[in-house]
This record gives C-alpha cells, structure tokens and sequence, in this order.
C-alpha cells in the first residue's frame, strides 16, 4: 500500500501548503501520491489505498467550500470502502468552540463508512506560533515510516 491519495479542503490556500508539504515528506518516503485540491469521490481511488484528508474548518465548525461537495458524495455513497486506509490533518484556531470540526468530523464519516483510521488525527492549532508545513511534513514523516 504505497499510494496515497491527499484529499484537501481549503478555503484561504494554508491546507493546501500543508497538503504540498506532506506530498514532498511522502515522495521521501517512497510513496506515490495524488493531489486532490478539488475532491470528487468519483475521481478518487479508494481500493487498496490510503487517503490522507487535510482539511481547515470554516464558519461555525463548516467543512471549507470546495470540500463539502466531496463530504455530500461521501454520505451518500454506497461504495465499498472497506479497504481504504485514513489518516486526517485539521488546521483550527483554538480559540473558536469549533476547534477543527471539519477534520473531527471527516474522521467520524470515513469510519462511518468502513474506512480503517491509520491514526488519531493531527489537530494543527493556528493560534500558536507554528510552521503548519513543517508540523505536518515531520508527523507524516513519523507514521507513514512505521508502516513502510
């Protein structure tokens, strides 16, 4: 299982930095990877793959525009997905109630789902003093090498 598929959704373009980065931090690693910067379920693989979802929270705790297209054909779908892997990167402010609700609740829908969680989600809070690329890049880094 050497291919991953990034699944992004942002609103202001920080997710999708994040996404780049963790693309770079898995070619190190031998990983083949797509970039979804417009998600649709209908274009994404699934079988036999890892999805690596980076998603921002918008609003109050809402999933970023060009995200909830992929999150409506995710509920509705009746796909098998019982052999896609996942692994969730959130970007948030902590100083909101809905610190990251959009990757929390991707997490709830992929398992929903039958997906299979690599690990608890990476919840980046935006409100620190942080580098999100390099936060995100040595944390993959970490657990894409223990399942190499």
């Amino acid at each position: 299982m050497k291919s991953v598929q990034i699944i992004v959704g942002s609103m202001l373009g920080g997710t999708e930095y994040v996404a780049e980065a963790c693309e770079e931090a898995l070619s190190a690693l031998d990983y083949t990877s797509t970039l979804h910067l417009t998600p649709d379920l209908n274009e994404i693989a699934s079988k036999n793959q890892i999805w690596l979802v980076c998603t921002s929270t918008h609003g109050a705790g809402d999933y970023p525009d060009n995200f909830q297209q992929f999150v409506d054909q995710l509920t509705e779908t009746t796909q098998d997905l019982t052999h896609t892997h996942f692994i969730t990167i959130g970007l948030g402010d902590s100083n909101y109630d809905t610190f990251c609700h959009a990757a929390k609740n991707i997490n709830k829908l992929l398992i929903s789902k039958g997906c299979t969680k690599i690990h608890e989600p990476l919840l980046l809070d935006m409100s620190q003093d942080i580098d999100p690329e390099d936060a995100a890049s040595k944390w993959i880094t970490t657990q894409f090498g223990q399942l190499s």
